[in-house]
């Protein structure tokens, strides 16, 4: 990586999945890296482990009289003390996307782009060019168990990145190949609508490399609106599950919880993988892998050993324990899209006599932009249970439009059963005194709702 090596680099707010992986592939690099957080951490442990000096909390002292580059999390605000000394000392400040950008333009770089699914996709594929050797370089929104990380560092020339959409910021962005999973409305807090959506979409994709491709999802309308504005290049794969795709899905079966298919390079069967993961959705995000790894330049053999073999990642639909005959999964979906997809996955997976969604809203301006959709998508729960919403990146007028009791009335205004109980504490003692053998827990959410799964579970251990 050109430009790097002997250059001092300080992160405010460096524990983040996104900030931790820069540094260490800066320190990889030869750069030298400080930095500071507000919570010590596994993540910080093992910077520190790497050379890097990390401060825990936020003060002007602590940006090193040398530094060339301050980096900061998206997380930090103009009133942070260390970005306002940062600024006093006219040093260079990059956003962190900016300085992923930067960093990918070394690589050949993979930027996996969509409303959802881009933590899962990313983290297949590069698990499975980890898997055939090619020792890539990722950074990835949730840690992938079989990778030990949710950033990696290796000798190989791929850097897969997810490319998010919020505040433009994959823009920064300039890959090899662009992977467009799906677009739909979400952060309505910063789009104006649908079409602002779109077209943000379409500029990242005008930002791929000269001779690069868009691999896309040849079944979502909103990025065949993209694809219509381009002509010639970027060159396009597409996947999906009809005939005018290069990557096809046929015959797909449900067996023992999740799907095999046969997989076609347009005529040709390269194979039927049974995938490990559950829900149609990851049929799809399967398809994207695959054409990713064939334009990489991987055999389809070496694809289809390792493409059934990923167990996915960190609150993915995840099995948090079996006991007692209940089952307790935890699950990042936060969008009605998601929500609906993944309690739709569950009821395939598991079969449960009764599912018991732990929904825990995740910003007031999504919840109210999305209301409507929101509450139909809890029709597959036998009983949804809503804590107050997470406040995030939220106004104190978004605040006061919306509340969890809004979006539980709508819910039993679609028939549903749906529950308010504010404090984690309550919702734990409703489901001590009212979960069943045969039923299924899921937490579902982006805020801190698994922390009810966590307490569930500590409770069986010491009460059962």
């Amino acid at each position: 990586m050109t430009g790097v090596s002997g250059k001092k680099y300080h992160f405010i707010g460096i524990g983040g999945v996104g900030t931790s992986g820069l540094a260490k592939m800066l320190i990889k690099n030869g750069a030298s890296v400080s930095g500071s957080d507000m919570e010590d951490s596994a993540v910080v442990e093992h910077l520190r482990s790497l050379g890097s000096a990390v401060a825990i909390s936020h003060s002007p002292e602590n940006i090193p009289t040398d530094t060339d580059v301050v980096v900061i999390s998206a997380a930090i605000t103009a009133v942070n003390p260390e970005l306002a000394r940062a600024s006093e000392l006219g040093l260079p400040i990059y956003k962190y996307a900016e300085m992923l950008g930067r960093l990918m333009d070394s690589y050949s770089g993979i930027a996996v782009a969509g409303t959802h699914g881009k933590s899962t996709a990313s983290g297949w594929l590069a698990y499975v060019l980890q898997q055939v050797g090619q020792e890539p370089n990722y950074i990835v929104g949730a840690d992938i168990p079989q990778l030990g990380s949710s950033s990696g560092v290796g000798n190989g020339t791929v850097f897969v990145a997810e490319a998010c959409e919020y505040d433009r910021s994959f823009l920064n962005l300039h890959p090899s190949a662009a992977v467009l999973l799906n677009i739909e409305q979400d952060h309505l807090d910063y789009y104006r609508d649908e079409d602002d959506i779109v077209d943000a979409f379409a500029e990242f994709a005008s930002g791929v490399k000269n001779g690069g491709v868009l691999i896309a999802n040849g079944q979502d309308k909103n990025v065949a609106r993209v694809l219509r504005r381009f002509k010639n290049e970027p060159s396009t794969l597409l996947y999906g599950l009809d005939a005018h795709c290069d990557f096809i899905a046929r015959n797909p079966a449900l067996v023992n919880g999740s799907y095999e298919f046969d997989l076609y390079h347009k005529n040709d069967l390269l194979g039927r993988p049974h995938i490990s993961l559950p829900g149609e959705f990851n049929v799809l995000n399967a398809l994207a892998v695959t054409a990713t790894c064939v334009h990489a330049g991987l055999d389809t053999e070496s694809i289809l050993e390792h493409l059934g073999r990923f167990t996915g990642l960190d609150r993915r639909l995840m099995l948090k324990a079996q006991v007692d005959g209940i089952t307790i999964l935890d699950d990042y979906a936060h969008h009605p899209t998601e929500i609906r997809a993944s309690l739709k996955a569950i009821r395939e997976k598991y079969a449960p006599k009764r599912l018991w969604c732990i929904f825990q809203p995740h910003q007031y301006s999504r919840t109210r932009f999305l209301l409507d959709d929101f509450a139909e998508s809890f029709k597959l729960a036998d009983i949804t249970i809503v804590p107050e919403i997470y406040f995030v990146r939220d106004t104190a007028e978004s605040k006061s439009k919306v509340n969890a009791e809004t979006l539980v009335e709508q819910i039993g205004q679609q028939g549903c059963e749906a529950l308010f109980i504010n404090e984690f504490s309550g919702i734990l003692e409703h489901l001590k005194n009212n979960v069943k053998d045969g039923d299924l827990v899921v937490t579902m959410g982006a805020g801190t709702i698994w922390k009810v799964a966590d307490e569930y579970i500590q409770w069986f251990r010491r009460h059962r």
